[in-house]
């Protein structure tokens, strides 16, 4: 049987799955009874939001009308589009030969598109222009096949016109890959040797890994080994994704499947590291990297009786996501919790959604943050990603922070709107090119902090939505930024605290203690909110003290006797405030993280 692997790249939301959809029908991979949307998205998450999270490979089975009696064994892999997990989809293109590049007609090439494009021709894939959506009424075929020619150097004959919701096109898209893609290149080695692109967890069949046979073949019963982690097992099933799961006696060299290892620990298996064998002396395949996270943020149970819960929740949650990292923290005010990496914003929203409805914990998640170069006066350098653990001003310190290099696609009504937008948060345009629809994109540089504050939100609320943005961490800059510390009576409160930009210091500061003057329930004694920066004081809010009426019980009488009650509760006042501490509720620190 011939075999072809290919992959399908798009901005997210462009219709990969659909398109994955449709293959399934026309193949007759699924039957009829038991198709339904997103078939190759299993989780609720990927569902309701409509993308796709984790990778998911699957094969069919193609008998070409041009030579029935052949069968061609196609293995597609479908890949996340959003830019938080372009590491994972840059080892699914390396398991392949060829890739659909997939563009909304109705839309044309996203941010998103170019950088995927980018890892599948620095890897000489075969690259087949798919234009998708081509039977809505506004599909502008013509315009953006100019756009896609213009890009990839190709003609307009080589361009495929599909329908992901009809199937139009879907028949002769299937038979373009069957022409063009090549099939895998022949075994270099004897022993075997496989790429790891995703794996998941079971809890009878433990860490089930997906991977691309490169040399050799791989059966039940062969002793393995993880090059990176070192560690072995015995194979327990070997077997292809159709797309169900499906034992075989055997996995040769080109083709793409599972192996079930009963491992049940974490942090043995990785996305891109090599399987080989236990004795196996050929080197790993090239490529693989240690997960690095960009976004930090402290999880703490809502209840500190569920703190085990939530260890354990972590725990089965990085068997199946080696990206996710945490350790153990405690915070004076919430208790025990989780200092968590994240990938992105969007990997954080999906790990913290999962732990409220896979575990059923109730979370507090405090404000994102991301990691600082520190070095010391003693020339000692530290990463420092805990704003409570950021150096105190004056001391002699020299800090750095992440950049990103990104890309903004936009039209030109909004280009006002995003040069305002990225002054306000300290970027700025390297260089611009005008599409022929009159698109303009941008090449930004900018702080990863100021990404962080809601940028992705702004530049779709500044663009209606149109804009699109990509982007890639790119070098470490000296870092003009300073920690800001809030003070509720006097003390100060570590929860709070977060590392921002001096130029924007003092909006902040007047925000948060807003925000806390309007969260905080009023408490016996007045209640001052501070926000410091840089040794001083520079926001200030009071909360005046409850009143309550003490000489509501009594009617007529001598005035004398009410006074003695308020001058006792003056008194009782007073003492409050210089020994009164303040109780802050859990609902106001999940009210102040969420931002």
């Amino acid at each position: 049987m011939q075999i072809r692997n290919f992959s399908i790249i798009a901005h997210i939301d462009h219709g990969k799955s659909t398109l994955a959809d449709r293959m399934l029908e026309v193949t007759k991979t699924v039957e009829a009874r038991k198709m339904k949307e997103q078939v190759l998205d299993s989780m609720d998450l990927e569902r309701e939001r409509g993308i796709t999270i984790k990778m998911q490979p699957v094969r069919m089975v193609y008998r070409s009308p041009a030579s029935p009696a052949d069968e061609y064994e196609f293995n597609l892999i479908d890949t996340p589009g959003h830019i938080d997990f372009s590491y994972e989809v840059s080892r699914a293109l390396q398991a392949v030969e060829g890739v659909l590049l997939l563009v909304d007609s109705t839309q044309g090439i996203q941010a998103q598109t170019l950088t995927t494009l980018q890892m599948a021709k620095d890897l000489g894939l075969t690259i087949i222009p798919v234009l998708t959506k081509t039977d809505v009424p506004h599909s502008r075929p013509d315009e953006v096949g100019e756009e896609v020619i213009r890009l990839l150097g190709c003609t307009r004959e080589d361009m495929m016109l599909v329908s992901g919701k009809t199937g139009a096109g879907v028949p002769e898209l299937l038979e373009a890959i069957r022409l063009r893609i090549p099939p895998p290149t022949p075994s270099k080695l004897d022993t075997y040797r496989g790429l790891i692109f995703d794996f998941q967890y079971s809890n009878h069949r433990g860490i089930i890994v997906f991977m691309r046979v490169f040399d050799g073949e791989v059966k039940k019963g062969d002793v393995l080994r993880f090059a990176a982690s070192k560690r072995t097992f015995t194979a327990l099933e070997v077997g292809v994704v159709k797309p169900e799961e499906m034992p075989v006696a055997s996995l040769g060299a080109g083709e793409i499947g599972y192996i079930v290892t009963g491992l049940k620990e974490p942090g043995v298996a990785g996305v891109g590291d090599t399987l080989m064998r236990e004795k196996g002396t050929a080197d790993p395949l090239v490529g693989y990297q240690l997960a690095k996270p960009v976004v930090w943020s402290s999880i703490f149970p809502d209840n500190q009786d569920d703190f085990t819960q939530l260890r354990q929740a972590l725990d089965r949650l990085q068997l199946s996501d080696s990206s996710l990292s945490y350790e153990e923290e405690s915070s004076g005010v919430l208790g025990r919790g989780f200092r968590c990496g994240f990938l992105g914003m969007l990997h954080m929203e999906i790990i913290t959604e999962r732990l409220r409805r896979e575990f059923n914990i109730d979370i507090i998640v405090t404000a994102p943050s991301i990691s600082y170069e520190v070095t010391w006066s003693d020339g000692k350098v530290e990463n420092i990603y805990a704003a409570n653990r950021f150096p105190e001003h004056g001391q002699n310190v020299t800090v750095r922070e992440p950049w990103i290099l990104g890309q903004i696609i936009l039209p030109p009504d909004y280009m006002g709107n995003i040069m305002t937008l990225l002054y306000e948060h300290e970027g700025s345009v390297i260089d611009t090119e005008v599409f022929k629809d009159g698109r303009t994109l941008l090449a930004i540089e900018m702080p990863l902090r100021e990404l962080m504050r809601g940028f992705f939100d702004r530049l779709k609320n500044a663009s209606s939505g149109y804009a699109s943005l990509s982007y890639e961490i790119a070098e470490m800059r000296s870092a003009t930024v300073t920690k800001l510390e809030v003070l509720v009576a006097e003390e100060t409160v570590p929860a709070f605290s977060r590392v921002v930009g001096i130029a924007r210091a003092e909006i902040d500061a007047k925000a948060i203690t807003e925000k806390l003057f309007n969260t905080l329930p009023k408490q016996q004694f007045p209640v001052k909110i501070q926000a410091k920066v840089m040794g001083k004081i520079i926001a200030t809010k009071k909360i005046s003290a409850v009143r309550k009426d003490v000489t509501a019980h009594l009617y007529g009488g001598d005035v004398s006797r009410k006074n003695k009650l308020r001058d006792k509760q003056k008194k009782g006042k007073a003492k409050a405030l210089e020994f009164g501490k303040v109780h802050i509720p859990s609902e106001v620190f999940m009210k102040m993280m969420r931002e």
